[in-house]
């Protein structure tokens, strides 16, 4: 099986190595931050899920297939927005609109398999 480490997949689409861990800290701190914001959405486990070094995988979080795709993209971008803020206006704009309707879909979705 390949490795889904939830760590090094974000650190990888906010342009970290793998192998720097200068700013591990900083980035579990947004991925956590994520992941808290999905569950009061309605999407993910009943318990908090909490990432805390690389061993967490994305099946530890989920294994429905149908949410996962934008749960990952969910929190690539919206971990890339805090932890490396777009200069421009309009990307910035560009970010949080879509940001947003992640939001807004995967709670469609979670309502959807009440």
């Amino acid at each position: 099986m390949e490795n889904d480490s939830i760590l090094e997949y974000i650190k990888n689409a906010s342009g970290v190595n793998d192998d720097d861990n200068v700013f591990d800290t900083e980035i579990l701190l947004h991925i956590n931050t994520a992941f808290m914001t999905l569950r009061q959405l309605g999407v993910g486990p009943d318990t908090p899920f909490v990432v805390e070094d690389s061993s967490q995988s994305w099946s530890d979080f989920t294994n429905d297939d149908t949410i996962l795709p934008m749960v990952k993209s969910y929190i690539a971008l919206k971990v890339r927005y805090l932890f490396d803020p777009p200069t421009s206006s309009a990307l910035s704009t560009a970010m949080k609109d879509t940001i947003a309707e992640y939001e807004w879909r995967l709670n469609v979705e979670s309502d959807n398999t009440i």
